[in-house]
């Protein structure tokens, strides 16, 4: 479009909303947080309703629930970010570290049977888990290849609402949103899961 013809479109505009208000002020005065009772377990309950496992465990006890729950999953070969605390890479499992500096490959976190992460927030209300790529989380592939996907979330970790988890992070981080295991729907409604994620989610809450 040249100059001319564009001027006669954008002339034919402001003439057709001449008799149109001006500019109006949308207001940003939401509710940024609401009492939603005892976050923990309605986070729990949310976790839960998609179809991911979630339970409560004393901070104490992490290790022994982590290891307890690679045994009953029957795993061999998990993965972690490198900065994951040394003792909950525990039990007789094979434990190999994702670092900056030496990444697995694609096809070795394909093979692992699963993958150990912490996180960075969680949201009661939605159910859901916030990585950020910050400590013990690692980055994004991590988190999607690996077919099982076990996050601890500690109990100081989980806040009522979205708008409360947003101003915990940082905008300019990679976010990766978890809500349940990865699962999609085609037309007809036929549900598939791992499509673009793990197809496992297990949740530990420390308390």
């Amino acid at each position: 479009m040249d100059n001319r013809a564009r001027s006669v479109v954008l002339g034919r505009i402001r003439a057709a909303l001449s008799d149109r208000p001006g500019p109006v002020t949308v207001p940003r005065e939401y509710d940024r947080t609401r009492d939603l009772g005892d976050v923990l377990t309605l986070f729990e309950k949310q976790v839960a309703d998609y179809r991911a496992v979630v339970r409560r465990v004393p901070a104490s006890s992490l290790p022994d629930e982590i290891e307890s729950t690679l045994v009953a999953r029957g795993v061999l070969a998990m993965v972690t970010p490198e900065d994951v605390p040394a003792w909950w890479r525990v039990g007789e499992f094979v434990w190999s570290l994702d670092a900056p500096m030496w990444p697995l490959s694609n096809a070795a976190l394909d093979r692992a049977d699963g993958v150990l992460t912490g996180c960075a927030v969680a949201i009661a209300q939605t159910g859901t888990i916030v990585l950020d790529a910050g400590p013990a989380q690692g980055r994004r592939a991590l988190t999607l290849l690996p077919d099982y996907h076990l996050c601890v979330v500690h109990a100081d970790q989980v806040v009522a609402t979205v708008p409360e988890a947003l101003a915990r992070l940082d905008p300019t981080r990679p976010l990766t949103f978890i809500s349940g295991p990865s699962a999609t729907s085609d037309i007809e409604l036929n549900r598939v899961e791992g499509v673009h994620g793990p197809r496992n989610l297990e949740v530990l809450i420390a308390t």
